[in-house]
């Protein structure tokens, strides 16, 4: 019986043939890399390589003499990362595979057993590599992501400051609407250079500040004990440490966004075309941790002379395209690249009856990015924001977030491949295409029923008087 099997195994193996013959497969791990290479290469095809740069060299080594020109490998952790970039910089296809692909394959119980069926696999074409940006896109995205860490952890500091006035019953939280802002940043530096006294710490409020000083004094009232402003010291220091970081983090984004804007600039003109101009900006105002650098201007040119910044606020066009890129060619379809960002519908689909259309982990950052800016839009005055409200009415809140960051990605989708321009076409214009849209409904089901719709005129539709 065992013997059949085999051959049953060894049958099926036959009949399949070989798409990528110069494979090999790597197992990543931590201490040590095991590699695979067709047993017809090398008299050793399984070989085990340390994760130190010269081991990896090495490995690149071998698998060259081995004549590979394409690997596969789990993206396990962050190990993987030094591996891709010394192979790819060696001039591999380097197939980044995601690991809940493999890991239900019964059987494989070692190191060895896992990189010969990664290599086994890829070389009968069955591994699909996940999306991974140019080079270009990946230092900016690296700057990007520790922006965001850096406000977060401003954003701790912010509240282990927050937690030491409420300690010292200082209420400064009921009088001023930011703890940040120039009143609140001058009354936590005098109370930590040793000012304790709420009169005179209240005649450092703004001008803009809407609460009177005797309300702020009073507020200001506190135990002021001496272990308590010691944490708020520490928590200050931290803050302004991050503001600094912050600050450098954003001179390097800015550089970046040149260096690739001159770039697409150079691009355009080896192609013999002129850079179109960019639309005016929409008048904002910086608030919080906003960037203060131009933005609109050098991801219009990035992306094509496509201004995404039309539906997408500057902070989240920047972040968004620092995760996805411009090249929507990696995605056949805008139904693709949406089902990518984990904002498509699930298809659970047995027998040709939907049994669910639930979505599954969406850890997707671009897809996060995405539903975030839905819910922002959601309180504006143009189409999507129509969208949003118009979902969030009939009870659907996160679906609405979903359904309209789906909507923006295809935008932009078809906006990027296809050169179409993204413009929004206004609140009033939205609901006029819905009202068009229903009354088209209501007319097949009218006529489906042997009946015609008849506008009411105008008087009697107003009502009586």
């Amino acid at each position: 019986m065992v013997q059949q099997q085999e051959s049953d195994k060894a049958a099926a193996k036959r009949t399949m043939h070989e798409v990528h013959p110069h494979t090999a497969g790597i197992d990543v791990g931590s201490r040590s890399h095991w590699v695979a290479v067709d047993a017809k290469r090398d008299d050793q095809p399984v070989r085990e390589f340390g994760s130190f740069t010269g081991d990896v060299v090495k490995m690149a080594k071998w698998l060259e003499s081995c004549g590979v020109t394409t690997v596969a490998m789990e993206s396990t952790g962050v190990y993987w990362i030094p591996v891709y970039d010394v192979l790819e910089a060696a001039g591999f296809e380097v197939l980044l595979v995601n690991a809940k692909h493999v890991r239900n394959v019964p059987g494989r119980k070692s190191d060895v057993k896992d990189c010969q069926w990664l290599q086994q696999l890829h070389s009968f074409g069955l591994l699909r590599g996940s999306f991974r940006p140019t080079q270009e896109i990946l230092e900016l995205r690296t700057y990007t992501r520790q922006r965001s860490r850096i406000v977060r952890d401003a954003a701790r500091c912010v509240q282990h400051m927050e937690k030491a006035m409420l300690e010292m019953n200082l209420q400064l939280h009921h009088v001023i609407s930011e703890l940040t802002g120039v009143t609140g940043m001058a009354i936590v530096r005098a109370i930590v250079g040793g000012e304790h006294d709420g009169r005179k710490l209240a005649e450092l409020r703004d001008r803009r500040c809407r609460e009177p000083k005797e309300k702020l004094a009073a507020a200001l009232q506190g135990t002021f004990k001496t272990e308590l402003v010691f944490v708020l010291e520490q928590s200050l220091s931290a803050y302004d440490h991050q503001i600094r970081m912050l600050a450098k983090c954003d001179e390097r984004i800015e550089q970046k966004l040149e260096v690739l804007e001159k770039a697409a600039l150079e691009k355009l003109a080896s192609e013999g075309k002129e850079p179109q101009p960019c639309p005016p900006p929409k008048p904002r105002q910086v608030k919080g941790n906003q960037p203060k650098f131009e933005i609109q201007s050098p991801l219009h040119r990035l992306c094509g002379d496509i201004d995404i910044t039309q539906i997408l606020p500057l902070a989240t066009a920047l972040n968004f395209v620092a995760e996805v890129g411009t090249d929507m060619s990696r995605w056949p379809t805008e139904k693709h690249f949406t089902s990518w960002l984990t904002l498509a519908p699930g298809t659970h689909i047995t027998g040709g009856q939907s049994f669910s259309g639930r979505r599954g982990p969406a850890k997707n950052r671009a897809g996060l990015i995405l539903r975030q800016a839905a819910v922002a839009i959601g309180r504006t005055q143009t189409a999507l924001g129509g969208f949003y409200r118009r979902l969030s009415a009939r009870g659907l809140g996160s679906t609405a977030a979903i359904a309209t960051a789906r909507k923006m990605a295809a935008f932009i989708y078809r906006a990027l491949k296809d050169g179409r321009p993204l413009r929004d076409v206004g609140l009033a214009a939205y609901e006029q295409q819905h009202q068009d849209r229903q009354l088209r409904q209501l007319g097949k089901r009218a006529a489906s029923l042997g009946y015609q719709i008849v506008p009411m005129p105008m008087q009697a539709a107003a009502g009586p008087n």
